[in-house]
Parts: structure tokens; C-alpha cells; sequence
């Protein structure tokens, strides 16, 4: 293990599989990706990655024993310290060891696993929206939702480590749709892009379009279209609610929302702070602060990152 050197960082989603190297101030110094195989099974979506991280270790020259280690954040929920993964929008893996076949990939470096939505809020607590604040929940807002919490100033991993996971917060339990996880009015069941680019449909937007994106969904949204515009204020007002529910139970100071779908902008934020400050309504809740995350595209990897350098905040295991 080399103390001075970059991690390896990676970063699983259901949309993409990212792979890069970033330096011990956080800073990202190289990157590749690949769109998220979900149609593949478990050892053909190991291959993928593995490739990837070939690719981004001979880009820079480097041996695995060069690195200061690797972080990864993999989409939920998974067993945490151990890193077996069951991610609900990536089919093929269920129980996948995810961290020991990382071990085995890459040797004696430390190899550290956590949820791709821990790692962003570990990235926006360390670098970005939320740095100078001790109480932040971290939000990705994209093929899935998932959350991460920081509370007096350290990463809460929850009995499983998948504490402020709250894409399954329940906010429409009566008429919400079905959710992945078994349950009905998740609010990753109804403010996910899928989620909402398939209620679009239903309304006739794109209607029989089987690649049609939540970005060409707020695209649309963004030049008037109605339905658009009304499934972009269906996910604020979801995100509001949950939000709002999070902060009445955290005592938070930010909430750092990020993902594809924040890259909406006002379409969303506008109808997800009517919301939430309709149900926000304690002294101690009213003046959280609501915000896009700073970080962007890197705030997975910076986040993966933070997991090998500031572990005393944000892994607090072997």
C-alpha cells in the first residue's frame, strides 16, 4: 500500500458503473465509465467492472500495491462491513461479495464497501454542500433513491449500514405504486427516473417509446410540456414530504440532493421546497437548507474515496 498514493475509487449504479483515481484531498484525477449492463448475470457484470478498473489502472501506470487503497459505493441495500450487495435496480446481483472479489482483484490494499448514497454524502460533508455542518442527510436522485446520514459530524451506519436509506420512506401508502422492495408509496416507487418516466407514459407522454429517459422527461418539462411539467412536480412533492420527515426525525442542518434528476433544477427543487415546507413546520426544521449537491458527476467517487482517507469519519471499521 502506498501512503501517498491516489485511491482507486468506484462508483455502481443502475445506470452507470464508474471507475477512477482521485488523490488524498479529494481531488478526482482520472475517470472512465460505462453504461450499467443490467441485463447481464452476476460474473458477466464482475467482468465489466474488473475491465474498467484494468483500464484505469494502465491509463495511469500504476500497480494495485501503488494505490492507498480502494473505496466502492454500490447501490442498495447491502451487508455492511462485509460488502455482500443485493442493489435493487442491478438484477444480477443478489448476495454478491462484492468486496472480496475486490480483495481478491486488487490484494493487501484496504478494500472498503459502502452504499453509492453513503459515499455522496461522505463526499458532500468532506468537499462540497455540506462541509462545515455536523448534521447532513446526503440524497441520489437517479435510476433509484437512496440516502446517507452524517449527525454530529460522523457517517451513522445503522445496525446494518444502511442507516438514512431513504428512498423507502413511505409517502403515499394508500394510492402510491408498488415499489421494488416489496412495499406500495416508497419514494423511490414513485420519484425514481424510471419511475416517473413510466407514469409519464401512462399520462401520454412518448407513449410506446421503450428508450425514453427522465432527462428527455425534464427536457420536456423544462420547454413546457405539460406532462413534463407534472412529473416533475410529482417527484418534488414526494421529495418534499420525505424530506421533511427526515428532518423532523434527524434534526438536520442540509440536505445535499444530487443524481441525475436533481439535474432538473428548479422543475424539481421548486415544487420539492412548497412541499416540504408545507410539512416542515417546527422551529427546528424550518430553516434546513435544501440544496443541490456540489459535487456533481464526482461526488461518487469523491465520496468512495473518503472511505480510505477520512475513514475516521465516514467507514469507523476494518
Amino acid at each position: 500500500m502506498a501512503d501517498t498514493g491516489p485511491a482507486l475509487a468506484v462508483d455502481i449504479g443502475g445506470t452507470k458503473l464508474a471507475v477512477g483515481l482521485v488523490e488524498p484531498a479529494g481531488r478526482v484525477l482520472s475517470r472512465q465509465q460505462v453504461p450499467t449492463p443490467v441485463s447481464l448475470d452476476a460474473e458477466l457484470l464482475w467482468r465489466t467492472l474488473d475491465v474498467l478498473i484494468s483500464a484505469v489502472l494502465a491509463e495511469a501506470g500504476l500497480r494495485p500495491d501503488e494505490l492507498a487503497g480502494c473505496g466502492c459505493g454500490c447501490g442498495g441495500p447491502m451487508e455492511w462491513p462485509s460488502g455482500v450487495v443485493s442493489p435493487l435496480n442491478i438484477p444480477g446481483w443478489r448476495r454478491f461479495p462484492l468486496r472480496d472479489r475486490l480483495r481478491q482483484r486488487l490484494g493487501q490494499i484496504p478494500v472498503r464497501v459502502h452504499n453509492d448514497a453513503i459515499c455522496m454524502v461522505a463526499a458532500e460533508h468532506w468537499l462540497g454542500a455540506g462541509r462545515g455542518y455536523d448534521n447532513v442527510l446526503g440524497m441520489v436522485v437517479s435510476t433509484g433513491v437512496g440516502g446517507g446520514l452524517v449527525l454530529d459530524g460522523r457517517l451513522v451506519q445503522g445496525a446494518s449500514g444502511n442507516a438514512g436509506h431513504i428512498g423507502h420512506v413511505v409517502v403515499d401508502p394508500d394510492t402510491g405504486p408498488p415499489c421494488a422492495c416489496g412495499g406500495r408509496g416508497c419514494l423511490e416507487a414513485i420519484a425514481r427516473g424510471p419511475a416517473l418516466v413510466s407514469w409519464a407514459q401512462q399520462q401520454g407522454w412518448r407513449t410506446g417509446q421503450a428508450d425514453a429517459t427522465a432527462r428527455e422527461l425534464a427536457d420536456d418539462g423544462a420547454r413546457g410540456h405539460p406532462i413534463g411539467l407534472a412529473a416533475m412536480h410529482r417527484a418534488g412533492r414526494a421529495l418534499g414530504i420525505a424530506i421533511a420527515s427526515a428532518a423532523s426525525l434527524c434534526d438536520l442542518q442540509v440536505v445535499s440532493v444530487g443524481g441525475g434528476l436533481s439535474q432538473a433544477g428548479r422543475l424539481l427543487f421548486d415544487p420539492l421546497e412548497e412541499f416540504f415546507h408545507v410539512h416542515a413546520r417546527l422551529d427546528f426544521t424550518r430553516d434546513v437548507q435544501v440544496v443541490p449537491a456540489a459535487l456533481g458527476i464526482s461526488a461518487g467517487l469523491v465520496g468512495a474515496a473518503a472511505m480510505i482517507f477520512k475513514a475516521d469519519r465516514y467507514w469507523l471499521e476494518d
